[in-house]
């Protein structure tokens, strides 16, 4: 198999929009909040507001949370009036949103969070799933901010000003959605484009007090099948409401012949089995988390058991010794595969002037594997995946951490920090989502914790391939039983 930044960051198989049902009518708008898309959508279509009043207002909170938070890399201000005066249609017909910087969107330029595409022409395409996006009615102001080739889980790239976090300037958003997440937890835009390849879907929205939905891979609209089960990236959103992911999930479903799981269309809201809930906190390395994490997805539990859901304990993730490392060692293929086209295109070999000091190390990991490493490597990541599978058969869901801390510090896992530190860092902290990602299997941050300082703590719902249906009407169900949508950071601009 060849292994290229297609195959690291591509969702699978699809092709057509999915039919979505008519929305529920928008909740009450809370003093000072943004309605969410599903509720400005509805309001546009009722011509409470315009598309162009929308998408004004969005700028303008924009370019104030942008000199606060770094969360845009180039904006489309232009393209997005010019989109506001077309005919729209979809489901969010009308609702101002940014797409990641990991992503093409036709007429602006993608930097992928790198010094190297300095100069870059402006995109003359861009995917089948931001195709799909612009088919349910968004409107894309901006490109958000992303870490180097989306390698890291914060939002520190160097070449960049860092990403700061809404709800504490000091602290890290993660990654590699880091922009995206701090867009829509001060109130930008109600949601935003992120994908996911390792937690980068997860981890901004567990740091920024989000809902974060890693789709099985296959569930979404996508350019052309991938080599499974080693093809982990998947696109998705970060937002404010389990709705707003419910509803881009249904308008971006792969459907028909090409769909690889039955189309689940929207879902509206919780269900009324009871589900077998299995519990860890324990990451993949064998560290347990933070005292504040941990108190967090213990509380979860006994609401869940307050619900009427059966919580059954486990002790252990299904993944060898190896995982962790064997995990990095693809993840090195994919930045060798980056790091040869990009000194490529600009005729230079790579250097620290080019790269970061992490991206050239893990290319050059990636360089001294043998092809017989390498096999060995799939193969051991491939025995994982099935792992999964069996294991996750003893239960509905699993509710776990999604990092091992809160909002880490700026600069704690920036890509200029020693690399055996920074890598030792890694593995102690994103030992609860990679797995997800191997197996292809769906899981969901929610914003349910938080610390002892006010900062916002994830909970992680993963499930079997293709139970997106369950995560999401367990969230709408947690979600009613604790409400998050009231809580607003430091930097509000809405």
């Amino acid at each position: 198999m060849r292994l290229t930044r297609r195959t690291l960051l591509a969702t699978v198989y699809g092709t057509g929009l999915a039919a979505c049902a008519p929305m529920p009518p928008p909740v009450a708008n809370k003093a000072g909040a943004l309605p969410d898309a599903t509720g400005l959508a509805s309001m546009i279509r009722a011509k409470d507001i315009s598309v162009t009043e929308a998408v004004d207002a969005a700028i303008k909170r924009c370019e104030s949370a942008n000199s606060q938070l770094g969360l845009l890399v180039n904006n489309t201000y232009d393209l997005a009036r010019a989109r506001a005066k077309t005919p729209l249609s979809g489901p969010f017909a009308g609702v101002p949103w940014l797409v990641k910087d990991l992503n093409g969107v036709t007429g602006a330029v993608t930097r992928m969070g790198s010094r190297s595409t300095a100069g870059s022409p402006p995109a003359t395409s861009q995917d089948a799933y931001i195709d799909a996006t612009f088919a349910a009615g968004l409107i894309c102001i901006g490109k958000s901010s992303a870490p180097e080739g989306g390698y890291l889980p914060t939002t520190e790239p160097l070449g960049f000003p860092p990403t700061r976090n809404p709800w504490d300037t000091t602290r890290s958003t993660a990654g590699s959605s880091g922009g995206a997440a701090a867009a829509v937890a001060s109130g930008v835009v109600p949601m935003a484009h992120a994908n996911d390849g390792g937690g980068s879907i997860r981890f901004p929205a567990a740091n920024c007090g989000l809902v974060g939905l890693k789709p099985s891979r296959g569930r979404l609209i996508h350019d052309r099948p991938g080599a499974r089960p080693l093809d982990i990236a998947v696109q998705g959103v970060v937002s404010h409401t389990v709705r707003d992911t419910a509803g881009m999930t249904a308008a971006t479903e792969a459907t028909g012949s090409a769909a690889a799981h039955p189309p689940i269309g929207l879902v509206t809201g919780p269900s009324t089995k009871r589900l077998k809930v299995g519990v860890l906190t324990k990451g993949f390395s064998g560290f347990e988390p933070d005292p504040d994490v941990a108190a967090a997805v213990n509380a979860t539990a006994k609401t869940l058991e307050g619900l009427g859901h059966t919580i059954t304990g486990t002790t252990n993730w299904p993944t060898s010794a190896t995982f962790t490392d064997d995990f990095l060692a693809f993840w090195s293929l994919g930045a060798l595969q980056d790091i040869t086209e990009g000194s490529k295109a600009v005729g230079r070999e790579p250097d620290d002037t080019l790269f970061e000091p992490f991206s050239l190390r893990m290319a050059e990991n990636g360089a001294k594997m043998t092809p017989a490493e390498i096999q060995a490597v799939q193969g051991r990541l491939i025995a994982a995946a099935a792992a999964y599978d069996t294991w996750i058969k003893g239960f509905d869901i699993v509710i776990s951490p999604v990092f091992r801390s809160p909002p880490s510090p700026l600069g704690y896992l920036r890509g200029d920090v020693p690399f055996d530190t920074l890598r030792q860092r890694l593995i102690e902290q994103v030992g609860y989502t990679l797995i997800h990602n191997i197996s292809g299997a769906p899981a969901v941050s929610l914003p349910l914790g938080w610390s002892g300082g006010g900062l916002p703590i994830g909970i992680q719902f993963s499930g079997a391939m293709g139970s997106e249906k369950m995560l999401l009407e367990i969230a709408y169900e947690l979600e009613a039983a604790t409400p998050w949508i009231s809580k607003r950071p430091r930097v509000w601009v809405a």
